[in-house]
């Protein structure tokens, strides 16, 4: 089948000048992050933190309810 489309194609830039175009998009792209205040920081790092303490103490007490369940279902 041919194509539907018979217009002519835009011919790709060299490899050269698609790395060059990617580094600077990188660069344009570094410029915007913004970086957090030590006291943004710190709050953010202790959120995670006691995130990943719930987390852990939901999963410990999932897997003693589960054991204790297996124990009493098989004796």
């Amino acid at each position: 089948m041919a194509k539907a489309s018979t217009s002519v194609e835009a011919k790709k830039p060299n490899i050269f000048m698609r790395v060059g175009l990617f580094i600077k998009q990188i660069i344009d792209e570094m410029r915007k992050v913004v970086t957090p205040t030590a006291k943004e920081l710190f709050f953010w790092s202790l959120a995670v933190f006691i995130f990943v303490l719930f987390l852990m103490a939901l999963v410990t007490g999932m897997d003693f309810g589960l054991g204790k369940l297996t124990l009493w279902v098989f004796g």
